[in-house]
């Protein structure tokens, strides 16, 4: 008998990548010790290097940290770091310059939960298969929303954006989950928590169908912004049903013809340093072996 393959696991609709979370911070140095040095991370080498603004690498993905006043996600971002121990120990040096900020780390079952210095909450997963071959990447953000908001969030991506949404009943209470790219996924949690304005920070993905998605929301004047031909802006989620608000958090949309999509970031192996150098060691590769 031939095996059987679950065929619809491979589907991932007209999102295919989730590629950065973007919130302004006001202090680059502050931001460098805390995404560098205490996650890990890789400042990308090529593009925003000066002292206004940092692009930190996470396999395929990015943190974007303009200069600013402070901007905090209204939920949680899940990254996948290769050594949980290692971090345990970056972490543990940074406490003493990330004195007097909002710092934090603790270690929980399934992840190391994290504070930036400006609240910004991050959970810290080892590669696990539930995350694909990711062995370091951005796969998931996790909001926080309003009761009675996620199954016309799930009808928003399944309509709009064309991309497979299914809502779960959580511990918490329902989850909306919208698939944005190989192992990539936005989840929309409700809770009965007063959640604070929304404060502009965004999510960027890349789409394949550029102008389906676009029409809709123009029509229905939720487009914010127009950025160039190859990317586009909105920050209200609807139910496509009857256009009821139900969620705000910008998103930075960008065609596959944009000359940033697939570009190769470069990402270090953070164990490499001056006193323990292994040569040919310098880069980590951002997914395991199948």
């Amino acid at each position: 008998m031939a095996q059987s393959f679950d065929r619809a696991a491979e589907d991932l609709g007209n999102i295919v990548h989730l590629e950065h979370v973007n919130t302004r911070v006001p202090d680059q140095g502050l931001a460098t010790i805390f995404y560098v040095s205490g996650l890990g991370l890789t400042r990308d080498p090529y593009l925003m290097t000066g002292v206004d603004n940092m692009w930190a690498n996470i396999g395929r993905s990015q943190f974007h940290l303009p200069t600013g006043k402070p901007q905090r996600v209204r939920g949680t971002t899940g990254l996948v770091l290769p050594d949980r121990a290692a971090l345990l120990r970056r972490l543990e040096r940074v406490r003493e310059p990330l004195a007097g900020t909002e710092f934090d780390f603790r270690e929980e079952e399934m992840h190391v939960l994290v504070t930036s210095p400006w609240g910004n909450r991050i959970r810290v997963h080892t590669p696990d298969r539930r995350f694909g071959r990711i062995t370091l990447g951005l796969p998931y953000v996790a909001f926080d929303v309003p009761r009675g908001a996620a199954e016309g969030i799930a009808r928003f991506y399944q309509q709009v954006f064309a991309t497979p949404a299914s809502v779960e009943q959580g511990a918490g209470g329902l989850t909306a989950r919208a698939v944005v790219g190989p192992d990539q996924f936005l989840s929309f949690e409700e809770t009965d928590r007063t959640l604070p304005p929304f404060d502009g920070h965004h999510v960027q993905i890349y789409i394949a169908n550029f102008s389906r998605p676009y029409r809709w929301l123009l029509e229905r004047n939720l487009i914010t912004q127009e950025d160039d031909q190859h990317q586009w802006r909105f920050e209200q989620i609807v139910d496509p049903e009857d256009l009821r608000p139900l969620f705000e958090v910008e998103h930075e949309v960008r065609s596959m013809r944009h000359p940033f999509f697939n570009r190769h970031l470069v990402n270090r192996d953070p164990a490499q340093t001056n006193r323990s150098f292994a040569p040919e060691h310098e880069s980590w590769r951002w997914a395991m072996a199948q």
